[in-house]
């Protein structure tokens, strides 16, 4: 089969197309003929090294596909099904392996393509959103990054748990109608301004009560002083490359909380946790209250400049790698 492998950290130049071996199914693994995988920010990470692991290796987090095999003692998924699942090494290939526990069946009302767009991105934001923060109806939520994969994705969801008003933030100017056409109430660019003063603004001096933050570092920082009493911020993710600091005394007198959640952690160490987070996201895509935003796509063979563009932070929404047959 084909397969992207890096071969070195670094740059998308070591990145290569090449020919691998077909996985094999072990007990309680499926093989999967893959139709598409997205790009994450995890990708590129691994791509420099920063996720640990070995040299060479696939890349990719989440596939969608057609299983081809089952192993020994696979019993709620059968060959031929459409799934969305989260193999062990790798998804940019023609084939991947991944756990029974890990893969979840597709409705018939949903296409692949939307199919591979959302595991990664819907599954977190659910996560964040209705069990990490426990967002309550009426409240405000604040997601930073909105205008990509997650940000999308958890604007619309954070709408159908019942928050009040949803406040986005971009970084760039033309990242700004991306999150509005998502659903968010206000969105804040801020390029060149700091945001915190304008999300206390326009909540008339109250703050948010939820805080998605992937960002971290000054964007952490910054998000304390908009944080409402009793609010809780999420931190999922250092996209900034940064690290941020913050005072007990910020937390205990207002009720605030500071929460991490890690999607990787959860896959690998409570995987039993994903299936009802499955059962509810599908239930969302296929009756059609959650849509899945779709910046771009490539082919696999062109992993690479899939990597490039997201690198250079012009991508809004998911970007997807396909299999064409």
């Amino acid at each position: 089969m084909k397969a992207v492998v890096v071969t070195a950290y670094g740059g998308t130049e070591h990145m290569v197309y090449t020919d691998v071996a077909i996985p094999e199914p072990g007990p309680g693994q499926v093989l999967i003929r893959v139709t598409g995988t997205s790009v994450n920010f995890a990708d590129i990470k691994s791509r420099y090294g920063k996720k640990g692991g070995k040299l060479p290796f696939v890349p990719g987090l989440d596939v969608t596909g057609v299983v081809e095999r089952v192993g020994e003692g696979v019993e709620r998924i059968q060959v031929g099904q459409r799934v969305i699942a989260f193999p062990a090494e790798g998804s940019y290939a023609e084939y991947a392996v991944a756990s029974e526990m890990l893969t979840f069946a597709v409705p018939d009302s949903i296409d692949l393509r939307t199919a591979a767009a959302c595991p990664i991105v819907s599954f977190t934001s659910y996560k964040l959103l209705a069990e990490v923060a426990r967002v309550e109806p009426g409240e405000t939520v604040l997601v930073h990054a909105a205008a990509g994969g997650i940000g999308t994705t958890a604007i619309q969801l954070a709408k159908l748990l019942g928050a009040g008003k949803v406040i986005g933030t971009v970084g760039q100017v033309g990242k700004r109608d991306i999150a509005l056409e998502a659903g968010a109430d206000e969105v804040i660019v801020y390029e060149n301004a700091a945001f915190a003063d304008q999300v206390n603004e326009l909540t008339n001096g109250e703050g948010a009560n939820v805080i998605l933050d992937s960002l971290a570092g000054r964007v952490t920082e910054e998000s304390i002083r908009c944080l409402a009493p009793y609010g809780r911020l999420v931190q999922f993710g250092n996209a900034s490359g940064g690290v941020g600091t913050f005072k007990t005394s910020d937390l205990h007198t207002s009720c605030r909380s500071v929460l991490g959640f890690s999607f990787g952690t959860t896959r690998s160490k409570r995987p039993q946790l994903l299936s009802s987070t499955a059962e509810k996201v599908l239930r969302l895509l296929a009756d059609g209250s959650l849509k899945i935003k779709i910046g771009r796509s490539f082919p696999l063979e062109q992993a690479a400049q899939a990597h490039d563009w997201v690198e250079s932070r012009q991508s809004t929404g998911k970007v997807l790698l396909e299999v064409v047959e």
